[in-house]
């Protein structure tokens, strides 16, 4: 037996009348009396009690109608629930972060809007170091990154597109000597202690350009890979730290924030996946992305 010859007999069984469940199908009467008497002769029995004014069910065709309504309603429920995963409405999202996805906003945002879109799909997070999201992705137990550009986003397999991009603050303790400043320009912060994010390559074009401008005047005291752990070196005294502006709604006593007047050194956000990706859940938060940005 097929679903087809299970909702022809339910047709029978609702209108009482071959003629008028052929019509409510849309098939010729003969058909529909074929397709039965075949679903009988599997069944090995009668379903249908036929006179000639109606059609009354069996005592084995009352058992069978319950049966042929769960049945339908099971293969609806799979083809709806197949036909949801196909469009990204269920499944899984697994995301990794780092850098200013939470304190820009970036990433509520972005989980806010597809939460909209796609209720039932279950969204993770977990706070990943840059350098870890890459390998993450390649080993499928990450499906999207948000990460500082770095050199491993050039892997392959790997696609990477920007989401932000923000000037740089000197995050500074209030009673430093260089706090009077409203701007603080790179000829400031030679020889002072600087403290950075965690050396790998994040910081790497940062770096560059603090090397460039002041040569054997740079001076880093202090690497390390929280954000928290950065503002708390400068807030303690130990040394200048230069973050992205995103992170001068992080108030900590004894610490305050000024603008370095260098356009030219910036922060960004990546948003990174597979390449190849085939999950639809995770292919809708990407069109999700790209929409907002068209």
């Amino acid at each position: 037996m097929d679903l087809r010859q299970l909702r022809y007999f339910l047709a029978v069984a609702k209108e009482k009348h071959f003629g008028r469940a052929a019509q409510s199908l849309n098939i010729v009467q003969p058909a529909l009396s074929m397709q039965i008497r075949a679903l009988e002769e599997e069944l090995g029995g009668a379903l249908f009690q036929r006179t000639s004014r109606r059609v009354e069910l069996t005592e084995a065709g009352k058992v069978f109608e319950i049966q042929a309504l769960r049945t339908i309603a099971q293969a609806e429920f799979a083809r709806q629930s197949t036909q949801r995963a196909l469009r990204g409405e269920t499944g899984t999202v697994r995301i990794g972060f780092a850098g200013n996805a939470i304190f820009s906003g970036t990433l509520m945002r972005d989980i806010r809007r597809f939460h909209l879109a796609s209720p039932d799909v279950e969204v993770t997070i977990e706070e990943i170091a840059p350098h870890r999201q890459v390998e993450a992705i390649r080993a499928g137990l990450l499906d999207i990154g948000y990460t500082p550009d770095h050199s491993t986003l050039r892997s392959p397999g790997i696609h990477a597109q920007s989401v932000g991009e923000w000037g740089i603050l000197v995050a500074l303790a209030d009673d430093h000597p260089l706090a009077m400043h409203t701007k603080i320009t790179l000829p400031m912060l030679a020889d002072k202690p600087l403290v950075l994010y965690e050396a790998h390559d994040v910081d790497e074009r940062l770096t560059v350009l603090l090397s460039q401008a002041l040569g054997e005047r740079l001076h880093i005291a202090h690497r390390t890979g929280s954000s928290l752990n950065v503002l708390a070196f400068a807030a303690a005294g130990l040394g200048l730290a230069l973050v992205p502006k995103p992170l001068q709604q992080i108030s900590i006593p004894g610490l305050t924030y000024r603008e370095l007047n260098a356009p030219e050194m910036t922060a960004n956000l990546m948003l990174i996946s597979r390449a190849d990706e085939n999950s639809a859940a995770v292919q809708a938060w990407l069109k999700g992305i790209n929409s907002d940005k068209s």
